[in-house]
């Protein structure tokens, strides 16, 4: 069923948007990822044109970020105090990261730019995780986590001035981290719409040295409001938040979860990693080629008939 998108300005096949917004649910609920990098990626391949994506995608992380940090904070899970430091920096990365696609958009490279910052990323994670892969294949890990961080803080960052006492975390470090982490959130958010969990969550690991229990409430907590505050101001600054798409993926993406985390106990850890990591390099490369690649005709001419 062809529907009408207003904003992107073409019609799409409906069931197809439903059926990637579900299977990046499915990913998410199964493999226990966020699935925003690879749902605007798919959205390209669709035809969507890249600054719409990314800015309905960052309307899709406000539901489900929503629905997943409940279940945080019903097991006191969130350390609301570093939350709210990267919250204020969540907003200022989201203000320059919205001054920067406005240029871009205005110098006509925003397409473009996206699309190669996918392909960077995309790359990216898909090595390490391959990487970690095979090292934890090699040697394997028989220790049992922690339910607090027993990594240390870089002693550079006890030098930095502004400290603060975080007793959910039981940190006592500067205020100027929580911050410039949130604020990388921010800009990834409103220039990729991406809730940016997968570089948030080892930086607050191995950076603040947060507990490892309280990083994804931590990271959700903020995300909610860094990614609302994105989407209205692509709404209303660059307008590119496609409601009629956006519905589209809130439903599937939702379904995909649920059904993804029915499942989610029969697989085991490391085919899970190894499916999402395949997924994640095979993405990568469709959309480097279609980037990259000459196309067969560079011209296409059709014979319009005269009203």
């Amino acid at each position: 069923m062809q529907i009408y998108l207003p904003i992107a300005e073409m019609a799409v096949p409906a069931e197809q948007i439903f059926m990637v917004s579900a299977f990046v649910g499915f990913l998410s609920g199964a493999l226990g990822v966020g699935g925003g990098f690879l749902t605007t990626p798919f959205l390209i391949f669709l035809g969507i044109p890249p600054s719409v994506a990314v800015g309905t995608q960052a309307s899709q992380l406000v539901a489900s970020s929503t629905a997943g940090v409940l279940g945080h904070l019903k097991r006191g899970a969130v350390d609301t105090k570093i939350g709210g430091l990267m919250l204020v920096g969540g907003f200022v990365g989201s203000v320059n990261g919205i001054w920067l696609f406005k240029v871009l958009e205005g110098l006509g490279q925003i397409d473009f730019v996206i699309s190669y910052l996918y392909i960077l990323l995309l790359g990216s994670i898909g090595l390490s995780m391959l990487f970690e892969i095979i090292k934890t294949a090699l040697k394997p890990q028989n220790q049992m986590r922690s339910e607090f961080n027993s990594f240390k803080v870089h002693p550079w960052i006890l030098l930095l001035p502004y400290k603060m006492r975080f007793p959910r975390s039981k940190l006592y470090i500067s205020a100027i981290m929580p911050f410039g982490i949130g604020m990388l959130g921010g800009v990834l958010a409103t220039l990729l719409g991406i809730g940016g969990g997968f570089i948030l969550v080892p930086a607050m690991i191995y950076i603040l040295g947060m507990p490892t229990l309280l990083v994804a409430g931590t990271s959700l907590f903020q995300m909610i409001f860094t990614t609302s505050f994105a989407v209205m101001m692509h709404a209303t600054i660059n307008q590119t938040v496609d409601i009629v798409l956006a519905i589209i993926l809130i439903l599937g993406g939702v379904l995909g979860a649920q059904v993804g985390a029915s499942i989610s106990r029969y697989l085991k850890d490391i085919w899970a990693r190894i499916i999402l990591a395949s997924i994640v390099i095979l993405v990568c490369l469709k959309l480097t080629l279609d980037v990259f690649l000459t196309p067969e005709e560079l011209f296409s001419t059709v014979h319009l008939m005269s009203p």
